[in-house]
């Protein structure tokens, strides 16, 4: 008894403050990710724009951002599997913290667009490597556990980035973002890497793995499409349903002020609570697969609340997006499944670019939804775009492999 009690405080960190960096990884990651969503409308009318260059410009510069996401998900998932989780981590939150910093600075549209690009291309990193190290560092029985601390603490950036913005300006909340991201970057020092990892890149040497090794196998391929699908309804309510709150609003009849940025911050309370609350459901429920259908079916109850024209006031529509955001929480969940439907040799890669992939699934659906805006209005938009995804994300987990409690020391052939 005496022998063991000094190793048990040892392990414990070992496990614990992998959990607690990506946790806060993933709070300065959110925070920067939505910061501009938020500032979108203040930073442009700042730079001299009008209200109609705003909508354009302004989701030109969003686009931007997703693109940015798209490339660095692969490429960080590409240095994750050769040099190592940890690395990732270094390499991405450097990335974003100097590019945030840079945008505190900018006076024009140009730069702005490409300093959101590079920012987006850090912030790719973040969350795919960050569940990638702890889904391998913890025990198979607790993983679940792991995705909600990350995701409930990680997405409490998003609140955080509401009232930056609204204690600050627009200005001084890039500059917060990109220093707390270099004080986190300090702090990740001591993270060992993972012990799966190092194991696998020893049997296989330095011979590297070829990461278009995904889409050479159609039941890879196809497992890989399962894993993205399955997030589409997530970013959808992000990037359109919420992001655009006010043209929802206003075509709801409400005569209340309503902005984008208060839809956001409700949004990201409901998933803050979401995200906790999805994790320990797939634990009590022994099942990946059941945990997220229920979530999925929650959150298309709250688009038909929001799409069926019955929100008359402001109140009720902050409700709505808190119950959408709730909903959604099943962001950690899907990547820790996604994690865990790979072999070591390939799994940064998927899961970093699966979660980008998903979150630049908006490149898609937003051009989709201003383009039937034009004739169909916005809710009709919105329902077209909504039945959509939806049916890609039922259609991709109906015969999903199931990976609750599933060994991870295992490469794929």
């Amino acid at each position: 008894m005496t022998a063991v009690m000094p190793v048990q405080p040892k392990l414990s960190a070992v496990l614990t403050l992998p959990v607690i960096v990506a946790s806060l990884g993933y709070f300065v990651d959110v925070y920067d990710l939505l910061l501009f969503n938020i500032v979108r409308v203040p930073s442009l009318k700042d730079l001299g724009l009008s209200e109609e260059e705003i909508s354009q410009i302004g989701a030109n510069i969003y686009n931007w951002q997703q693109a940015g996401l798209l490339v660095g998900g692969f490429m960080w998932g590409i240095l994750g599997d050769k040099l190592g989780r940890r690395s990732v981590l270094f390499g991405s939150i450097l990335t974003y913290s100097l590019a945030n910093i840079a945008c505190g600075f900018t006076q024009n549209v140009e730069i702005y667009s490409m300093l959101r690009f590079i920012a987006g291309f850090g912030l790719a990193g973040e969350l795919g490597a960050g569940i990638t190290l702890i889904a391998e560092i913890l025990p198979k029985e607790l993983r679940g556990y792991g995705a909600s601390v990350v995701a409930s603490v990680g997405l409490a950036g998003a609140i955080a980035a509401f009232f930056a913005v609204k204690l600050t300006d627009w200005r001084m909340a890039y500059f917060i973002g990109g220093g707390m991201g270099l004080i986190l970057l300090i702090l990740r020092i001591n993270v060992l890497e993972s012990f799966v990892f190092n194991k696998s890149l020893e049997k296989r040497g330095s011979k590297p793995v070829p990461w278009w090794t995904i889409f050479t196998s159609w039941s890879r391929f196809v497992r890989y499409v399962r894993c993205m699908g399955i997030g589409l309804p997530t970013y959808m309510v992000i990037g359109i349903y919420s992001t655009f709150g006010n043209e929802f609003a206003k075509a709801l009849g409400i005569t209340d002020e309503v902005q984008a940025g208060t839809c956001v911050l409700y949004t990201y309370i409901g998933v803050v609570t979401g995200d906790f609350f999805s994790g320990i459901l797939s634990q009590w429920m022994h099942s990946r697969r059941k945990a997220i259908l229920l979530m999925m079916l929650m959150t298309l109850a709250g688009v038909v609340w929001l799409l069926s024209g019955g929100i008359n006031n402001a109140t009720t529509l902050y409700i709505c997006y808190m119950w959408l955001g709730f909903s959604i929480g099943y962001i950690a969940m899907f990547l820790t499944t996604t994690a865990e439907q790979f072999g070591t040799n390939l799994r940064a890669t998927v899961t970093t670019s699966v979660a980008n992939n998903v979150r630049a699934t908006v490149l898609l659906t937003l051009p989709l939804f201003q383009f039937l805006k034009k004739d169909s209005g916005v809710l009709h938009s919105g329902a077209i775009v909504g039945a959509l995804c939806f049916s890609l994300a039922l259609l991709s987990l109906w015969q999903m492999e199931e990976t609750y409690g599933k060994e991870l020391d295992y490469e794929e052939e």
